[in-house]
């Protein structure tokens, strides 16, 4: 599966001591919390609203009172659902077409202050995937900077409101791989070398397309992004505002572009925070991550060969890694769950360290006791980026995840033109450039049609801010200009610094982007901000 290709880092529902900014943007949890765990929905949460309609706002699940303590106990929390044509094509009433006459539910998240005042009105929010919750972003981003989330001059002039997009976690969600195919897809060697081992990574992503194509059919298209920067503009309507304020991350940032060209003259305001380039195809932006991820991966050897006290694989931390993963390719280290830390989940180590600066350590750490054969480190790093949990099931993450990039994506390369790409990028992005080619199996093999999103002007649309990392791993700064310059009207906010995503990680960012949020005060032209 195209684990390195996607859009943003996934969900995790345990990775612990990291900010919340590194939740939100790199799907990492904060110290010493949980995810809440949101329950399935009930009566007393209520029906889903028709289209169109004021939902009925109830009590959510309960936050755990340890969150609430430590996190943000001014908040309060309300649950609701909307009804969404499956099609917006057909519309829910029309007869023709694969989602015709149905609908879709969309969960929505409402976090408000009660020291409320002055109220703007409603800031949506999506972390990304395509796959990661809104809904639980905007529970952890209504914990205040303290843990890295909003500051209170956005969480107090606004209620912050997540949805699950359609197909994600609680929105009518796409479950078709099993949980033995997962894990042999992340366990699979991320360079299989040998044509047989070629051959038998392309069964696995057809037997995963197989079975995908068998539960969902010809309704697989209706994931994409466009039906839901649709569901968004549903969103928008349900919370009760004439024009949408949005704040997305990563894959984020692409839906709120295509929501820009559906509905510019429905946009107040739009953060784009990791910006994705939508004009990139499959092979484009597979390499586009090799790079940025071989980039990153480069400034962590550079941090280890100068601190050497805090890395126990320095000077050399490239070889030590490389090392890693060569060894387990032959003789994988058995953890105490029996489970093997083969060359797969070594390589899934690393690239979820390379979202946050701060996972630099944790990686070093992780690859060292690896070699003392202790692979616990290996495991919860990589797990962490799966969203496996300790039982071994995994959510419904990386299942949507595969169904709204591929309903994405048109271009559809031979398995030959993949196998030369993966000899290619050997050369050029050694440790990445393999698995980021071979990766692009996952939708090659993906049954069902294609449902492209628009890639144009924002014509109409008001200035749309536009943040890039310069070590950006998933969505390297080069998109950053890209997107802004295909709106139209998009205005670049340089982070210089390291990890996925920028806001509110610095007061330069966040200070920029508050005034755009509140007062709509467009940053300058070319403000770069820097790292500390």
């Amino acid at each position: 599966m195209t684990r390195t290709a996607d859009r943003s880092r996934m969900a995790s529902r345990r990775r612990a001591r990291r900010t919340l900014a590194a939740f939100v943007v790199a799907a990492l949890l904060t110290a010493g919390c949980t995810l809440p765990a949101f329950a399935p929905r009930t009566e007393a949460q209520g029906e889903a609203a028709p289209t169109g309609s004021t939902p009925t706002w109830r009590p959510c699940p309960e936050v755990p009172e340890e969150l609430v303590g430590r996190g943000a106990p001014d908040m309060r929390y309300e649950c609701a659902r909307i009804a969404v044509p499956r099609d917006w094509g057909t519309g829910a009433g029309a007869t023709a077409g694969p989602g015709a006459g149905q609908t879709f539910e969309i969960a929505l998240l409402r976090a408000r202050s009660t020291k409320q005042r002055d109220r703007v009105g409603s800031l949506v929010v999506n972390p990304g995937g395509p796959g990661g919750s809104g809904v639980d972003t905007a529970v952890y981003l209504s914990f205040g900077t303290q843990f890295g989330g909003l500051p209170t001059s956005i969480t107090d002039r606004f209620d912050i409101v997540g949805f699950d997009p359609r197909g994600v976690s609680r929105s009518s969600p796409v479950k078709c791989i099993s949980d033995a195919d997962l894990d042999a897809s992340f366990g699979f060697d991320p360079d299989p070398s040998s044509q047989t081992a070629f051959d038998d990574f392309v069964g696995l992503s057809q037997r995963i397309g197989r079975g995908c194509g068998d539960r969902y059919g010809d309704q697989l298209p209706l994931y994409g992004t466009e039906q839901a920067a649709r569901d968004m503009d549903a969103v928008r309507a349900a919370v009760g505002d004439d024009k949408l304020t949005y704040l997305g991350y990563s894959y984020g940032t692409l839906l709120g572009a295509t929501y820009a060209q559906l509905y510019p003259q429905r946009v107040r305001a739009l953060v784009l925070d990791g910006a994705v380039d939508p004009q990139q195809r499959l092979v484009e932006g597979s390499e586009s991550q090799a790079r940025g991820f071989e980039r990153a991966f480069t400034n962590f050897t550079r941090w280890c060969a100068a601190n050497a006290g805090r890395c126990p694989v320095a000077p050399d931390a490239r070889a030590a890694v490389t090392s890693a993963i060569d060894k387990a390719k032959v003789s994988p280290v058995r953890g105490s769950d029996g489970r093997e830390a083969t060359a797969g989940w070594v390589f899934y180590a690393v690239i979820s360290s390379l979202y946050t600066e701060s996972g630099w350590q944790e990686l070093a750490q992780a690859i060292d006791r690896l070699g003392e054969g202790d692979p616990k480190d290996v495991f919860r790093l990589a797990d962490s980026y799966a969203g496996r949990e300790d039982d071994g099931h995994y959510s419904n993450l990386f299942d949507a995840n595969l169904a709204i990039n591929c309903a994405d994506e048109t271009e559809k390369p031979s398995r030959e033109q993949i196998r030369q790409l993966q000899s290619e990028w050997r050369g050029k992005y050694p440790l990445f450039g393999p698995a980021l080619a071979v990766g692009m199996l996952s939708c090659v093999e993906w049954p069902g049609g294609r449902d492209p999103y628009p890639t144009g002007k924002a014509n109409g649309a008001p200035p749309i801010v536009v943040v890039g990392t310069t070590g950006d791993p998933a969505t390297p700064y080069e998109q950053t200009p890209r997107l802004a310059s295909m709106l139209g009207v998009g205005r670049v906010l340089t982070w210089e610094g390291e990890g996925h995503t920028a806001y509110p990680q610095t007061s330069c960012i966040t200070n920029a982007v508050d005034a755009y949020l509140l007062d709509l005060t467009v940053p300058r032209e070319g403000l770069r901000c820097p790292a500390r």
